[in-house]
């Protein structure tokens, strides 16, 4: 199962169909539409503009089509959603193809002008569709016979486990998991290994998932253990990046966050771990390119005069680089204007600043009331390992006392940090463990709310304390 040749398939079957989709349109526009000015067949071979629509028109489509995700997993694909998407996306880009190149062309009528986009549109679409089809059931078919599959781990050992994995296996249409061994829950149970190989304990899962290249994890477990579903998955979806499913009589439990992953399968439940759709994932990292590539360059005046300041007015470097963890636990260095005083954390211990915190400078506590130390972060969200509007990202010391609090902080690493974020605007910076816990439930409801008018609405609100120098 090679997915690259899968996505190239579906990549050069768009870029030819968008080529001759084009073709077939200009020469019918030129013999039918605009027949009045037709000399001959070679006049249309003439036309630059054809030749311009067959360079940038099929790179459009492409484009399109990556900010839809079309490519990300070319084996999971659903051909009624497929048709869905494919017409949505054809809708949007003739309507854009229409205005930015045929808006200004010559028209005869709007009736010949509708009757143009109409025809693009439908011959757009069947070309593009008909091949992702074709495509699509070649694979389908693949994994519906068990020639391809995505390797699975079942969580869980008991009874369940066991007629969980006959179900799967005794399937007449394969739903594609392709079972490679399961993870013990509770060591006295040890049924479910006359059938499969143990795999380890869960505690190791992290390491199980990456050794054995999961890609799907079922867990399967008895009602007395239900009340731990809610951990076990929200540690899974912190630090992996795989697909979870779990039986459907469990939906009550994950209420308003699971889907039905099949029809004529085992009845599974997947519960989704995509916060924001591909779409709206490539408009945040828009937003985010943009606006911090047009910060740094409007604030240079600022950075070169709080640059100055800082240097001039405590001794030590201008900027202060500190390690947080990121998007999926992952460490990276974020970057402030130093508004401490050297060796704030002499005896290695991290802490947490306050109000009258002596270690703060007289300007740094300007700059925190503002937020000036924290636009050097734009550098940040430009290499990606932050955004503008995120759950503000703390130090591994201070993570592992507040999980063993709340584990749900685990969920916050789903999304990429933020320079600011609704805790932040509703609550500003904690002073301690129980601040920050406190100021956890802000930023979970924004995990739950998460959307570009989120974002939007809270960058307004920080914009607003900035300039009340409300920041705490």
């Amino acid at each position: 199962m090679n997915r690259k040749i899968q996505g190239a398939k579906y990549l050069i079957s768009d870029f030819l169909s968008a080529l001759i989709a084009w073709t077939l349109f200009f020469i019918f526009r030129k013999t039918t539409i605009d027949a009045g000015n037709f000399d001959d067949i070679n006049s249309v071979f003439s036309d630059s503009n054809l030749y311009k629509g067959l360079v940038f028109v099929p790179l459009f489509w492409i484009f399109l089509y990556f900010c839809q995700g079309t490519y990300t997993d070319p084996y999971r694909k659903s051909r009624l959603k497929e048709l869905e998407q494919t017409f949505f996306i054809s809708v949007v880009g003739i309507i854009v193809i229409f205005f930015v190149l045929l808006l200004d062309d010559q028209i005869l009528s709007y009736k010949n002008y509708y009757f143009s986009f109409f025809i693009l549109l439908i011959t757009h679409f069947f070309l593009t569709y008909i091949p992702r089809l074709l495509i699509t059931t070649k694979a389908a078919k693949k994994i519906h016979k068990k020639i391809i599959g995505f390797p699975t781990i079942i969580i869980g050992n008991n009874s369940k486990a066991i007629k969980l994995f006959h179900d799967i296996e005794n399937q007449e249409i394969s739903s594609g998991n392709k079972i490679i061994g399961y993870v013990n829950l509770d060591k006295k149970n040890n049924g479910l290994s006359a059938f499969l190989n143990c795999l380890g304990d869960y505690k190791d899962i992290d390491k199980i998932i990456a050794d054995n290249n999961v890609e799907e994890i079922i867990i399967a477990v008895e009602k007395d253990n239900e009340a731990n579903l809610h951990k076990i998955i929200t540690q899974i979806e912190s630090n992996n990046n795989v697909l979870i499913k779990v039986p459907a009589d469990t939906t009550d439990i994950l209420l308003g966050r699971v889907k039905m992953s099949s029809i004529f399968q085992t009845p599974l439940v997947l519960v989704s771990n995509e916060i924001l759709s591909n779409w709206q994932k490539f408009i945040k990292r828009l937003m985010d390119i943009l606006f911090s590539s047009i910060a740094i360059i409007i604030l240079i005046p600022i950075y070169i005069i709080t640059g100055a300041i800082v240097y001039f007015t405590s001794k030590g470097p201008i900027f202060y680089k500190q390690e947080r963890i990121g998007y999926k636990g992952k460490p990276f260095y974020m970057h402030k204007f130093r508004s401490m005083y050297l060796n704030a954390e002499s005896d290695g211990v991290p802490k947490l600043s306050s109000d009258n915190d002596s270690r703060i400078t007289p300007f740094g506590k300007f700059m925190r009331k503002v937020r000036l130390d924290e636009i050097p972060q734009f550098y940040n969200v430009l290499i990606g390992t932050m955004s503008l509007v995120g759950p503000r990202p703390e130090r591994r010391y201070f993570i592992n006392q507040i999980v063993e609090r709340n584990p749900e902080y685990t969920l916050l690493l789903k999304v990429k940090p933020g320079i600011t974020s609704w805790g932040q605007v509703k609550y500003g910076y904690a002073e301690n463990v129980d601040e920050m816990i406190e100021r956890l439930q802000y930023d979970l409801l924004y995990i739950e709310n998460l959307s570009i008018a989120t974002d939007i609405k809270i960058l307004l609100y920080t914009f607003i304390i900035i300039f009340q120098g409300r920041g705490k």
